[in-house]
């Protein structure tokens, strides 16, 4: 098992977390010199607020571990491409690394639609690396969404 999918597998069992909860499953963790900083999954629902992703929840609990905004040196790893809101927090955090699971074709802002380091001039730029237990990562993502299909039909 590589070093990426070593975290991967943390931040898929966040995603597993989320889905407990009925939100949507998606896991971030936050990884500095071999340490996890910070771990969390989605909860929009739970707290009735649109920035709550994985991403950005795990990002102000690094900023806090670190005592500092500036994330230099750290590496995000999560389960589902960043939205446009979440490349932009990796950008003014100053990441310097993100590790994703699956592409997002509808959302995705680092390579599906946009990549927002790359297509505009920002002052920080960062390492992307896609597709790390991808299928993993997806699936997770298909069997939430099914099941939420199946049980709006019945109802």
């Amino acid at each position: 098992m590589t070093t990426d999918e070593k975290y991967m597998r943390i931040a898929l069992k966040e995603a597993k977390k989320a889905a407990l909860e009925d939100e949507v499953p998606v896991g971030a963790v936050i990884v500095k010199d071999g340490v996890v900083l910070a771990r969390a999954h989605n909860k929009k629902e739970r707290n009735g607020c649109a920035l709550d992703h994985a991403e950005t929840l795990a990002i102000r609990k690094a900023t806090k571990k670190a005592d500092s905004w500036w994330l230099e040196g750290c590496t995000l790893y999560v389960t589902l491409e960043p939205c446009a809101m979440c490349a932009g927090a990796i950008v003014n955090s100053r990441l310097d690394r993100v590790v994703y699971g699956a592409k997002d074709a509808r959302f995705g802002f680092l390579g599906s639609l946009a990549t927002l380091d790359e297509d505009y001039p920002l002052n920080h730029s960062f390492e992307k690396t896609g597709g790390v237990l991808g299928e993993e990562c997806a699936s997770i993502l298909t069997s939430f969404f099914a099941a939420k299909r199946a049980k709006n039909k019945k109802n």
